[in-house]
């Protein structure tokens, strides 16, 4: 099984990443992001970062900390479709990306300028987790790449560093992010 995990900073373009993967390359692309969304839901709880957050790192500490990676493999097995590979998005925690590898698997990490990244989430608005200033975005975001002495918890510079292959997403269209992509994907495919 191909598996490609796909991390960095919010709205770089990891989702958008994953969907090429699986409209342009024949992968099942999983946000694990739902998984923790769907559990949320179950609790009646909000849709909101700091709810997600909270909720994975329950399961790591529960079910290992690699749980997020092995859920998604889960699912893809039991699909029973002919898929070329799996993709992954986020990987947000050391051990998550430690699994990925562990399974054989590579690790893309996308990026983006703040101000292109914060437009592009406003601009989608999937619920209130999107709903937030500038100055809030930038604040979650520096929260979430620094380890908090928690193996448990977020910690994206820590995912970071194990990265295989770096993608700078600062194109306007998703045309022009394809392009992007079909070039590093050979080095990665």
């Amino acid at each position: 099984m191909r598996i490609i995990g796909l991390a960095g900073t919010n709205g770089s373009g990891k989702d958008s990443l994953g969907q090429i993967l699986a409209d342009g390359y024949g992968y099942m692309f999983v946000s694990v992001a739902d998984f923790l969304r769907d559990e949320a839901k179950k609790r009646g709880l909000p849709i909101e970062r700091e709810v997600l957050r909270t909720i994975s790192a329950e399961w790591r500490r529960e079910y290992g900390l690699g749980v997020l990676v092995d859920r998604a493999v889960e699912l893809f097995q039991k699909s029973g479709k002919n898929y070329k590979g799996l993709a992954i998005s986020p990987m947000r925690n050391g051990g998550e990306a430690d699994r990925l590898k562990e399974l054989g698997g590579r690790l893309v990490w996308i990026d983006a300028d703040p101000k292109i990244r914060y437009g592009r989430i406003t601009n989608r608005a999937r619920s209130t987790e999107d709903k937030k200033t500038y100055e809030q975005f930038l604040a979650e975001e520096q929260a979430e790449m620094q380890p908090s002495g928690d193996e448990a918890t977020l910690s994206l510079s820590d995912v970071k560093k194990r990265a295989d292959i770096f993608i700078q997403n600062d194109v306007e269209s998703l045309e022009d992010f394809r392009q992007i992509i079909d070039q590093k994907l050979a080095q990665l495919l």
